[in-house]
């Protein structure tokens, strides 16, 4: 028979704890009861432990669980000793598990570690599949906060407004602020806050969803980083979290942003099927600007399917639906990009890009920019832009560069991949009207080459 290993790093985590093995035992039993399952955990249990039994089945998870709210902190099996890192990084964040956080705790330390294979992980077709495969319900799971406190509704409030106050500093700053804050605020917060003591289902709930909405905007940072494959692989826990609050539509509003991403990449193999699974899922569920833009993205879909009438048609939908607004609250997680008219119609200038209705794109997109707040500075920026690009192959050089400039405006403070694309690709499309001697493009160019330069 082979000799055991002592697990000195569970014996050291119940010694910080300073739990005697019985109290231990006891929090074990209490853990897995609030689970739903009886255990007979007692002092002779913990001892076996530590010589180095693997406890069976669930009792490792209810044992972690105990574990980090005795110590304040979020514990993993890893981290006991019972189970081993997972050394494929490849893989990491692309699958859907039983709890997200146990994929996000090793993505988010890479993130503050600056390792690099997320960050230049390539985006994967496969995966961008799931949300559509994914039937299975995640179970319930009753967890701690790092107090032991039992949570409610001003904790989720707390979150929530962690999280605008995050995204607002992306808007106007860009995805490369504040990026690792967040992700520290996340993992030494929120994830701890999901795995705790709930005043009531409905409050379990929120804070789920307000954790997905966390994440969701660290995929955004990645995507506006140029780190598609990264954004791809938050997006999908963003996903699960969402699943897992069982908030009516929120699932499908990350369904809908993975679609963008894949139109955005030219990947469109799952898109429409995210698209009108999202649709669906939301469909009559919430307020009628949030079902807008729900169908605006659904209508970009068939446009790149080129079914040009059910396009035009979907788009017809949203903007309807956005003219009639009741007054309903529109909910925390559909305020990602700001206004629902804002991204509506930035969303329907892509829908009539992808028509080569280059003229009712451009206005769509300047009807974007203006209906921003100036604080939105990256996406008035980028949407700006896209306007001119329009202009420009209609045949307006003159009124493009004045679009791009107003663009320009804008990009002071901003530290954006995207911006700065956005501005190569401008020098790029002036370059022949450089040539020519045209004035306007020639001093464009001169502010592009100090902003870039500066950047």
């Amino acid at each position: 028979m082979a000799k055991r290993t002592p697990n000195h790093q569970l014996r050291n985590l119940i010694a910080e704890s300073r739990l005697t093995y019985q109290s231990l035992a006891k929090e074990v039993r209490a853990v897995a009861a609030e689970c739903g399952a009886a255990l007979r955990t007692n002092k002779s249990t913990i001892e076996h432990w530590i010589s180095g039994v693997v406890p069976a089945g669930d009792t490792g998870l209810y044992l972690t669980v105990a574990l980090s709210r005795q110590l304040g902190r979020l514990l993993t099996l890893h981290d006991l000793g019972l189970a081993p890192r997972e050394e494929d990084d490849d893989n990491l964040g692309l699958s859907l598990g039983e709890d997200p956080l146990d994929a996000l705790l090793p993505m988010w330390s890479h993130e503050l570690d600056r390792r690099r294979f997320l960050a230049t992980s390539a985006y994967s077709v496969a995966a961008a599949g799931l949300p559509l495969s994914y039937v299975r319900e995640i179970a319930d799971r009753t967890a701690t906060a790092r107090t032991g406190r039992t949570i409610g509704m001003a904790e989720v409030e707390a979150v929530r407004d962690m999280v605008r106050l995050f995204s607002e500093m992306d808007e106007r700053h860009g995805g490369q602020h504040g990026r690792s804050a967040l992700v520290q605020y996340l993992r030494d917060d929120v994830a701890p806050l999901c795995r705790g003591r709930f005043h009531s289902d409905k409050v379990r709930q929120h804070m789920l969803s307000a954790a997905s909405r966390g994440v969701h905007l660290i995929g955004w940072k990645s995507y506006d980083a140029g780190q598609q494959g990264l954004a791809q692989r938050y997006y999908l826990q963003s996903y699960a979290l969402a699943v897992e609050s069982g908030i009516p539509g929120h699932d499908g509003f990350v369904m809908r942003t993975m679609a963008m991403q894949g139109l955005k990449l030219h990947r469109p193999e799952h898109c429409q099927g995210l698209a009108e699974t999202g649709l669906n899922r939301a469909k009559g569920k919430v307020d009628v600007q949030t079902e807008g833009l729900f169908r605006v993205v659904h209508a970009h879909t068939l446009a790149k399917s080129r079914r040009r009438q059910a396009a035009v048609a979907e788009a017809e939908r949203a903007r309807t639906l956005l003219a009639a607004d009741c007054g309903d609250e529109v909910p925390f997680w559909a305020l990602a990009w700001g206004p629902p008219a804002a991204s509506a119609y930035s969303r329907n200038a892509k829908v009539y890009e992808t028509l080569g209705d280059r003229k009712a794109s451009a206005e769509q997109y300047a009807r974007a920019a203006a209906s921003r707040p100036a604080s939105y500075a990256r996406i008035v920026a980028l949407d700006l832009a896209a306007s001119a690009e329009m202009q420009l192959k209609d045949g307006g050089i003159e009124q493009a560069c004045a679009t791009w400039s107003r663009a320009m405006d804008h990009m002071n403070g901003v530290r954006s991949v995207r911006t700065r694309k956005a501005v190569t690709r401008m020098r790029g499309d002036l370059a022949r009207f450089r040539a020519r001697g045209v004035r306007c493009a020639a001093e464009l160019d001169e502010r592009a080459v100090d902003f870039l330069r500066l950047r």
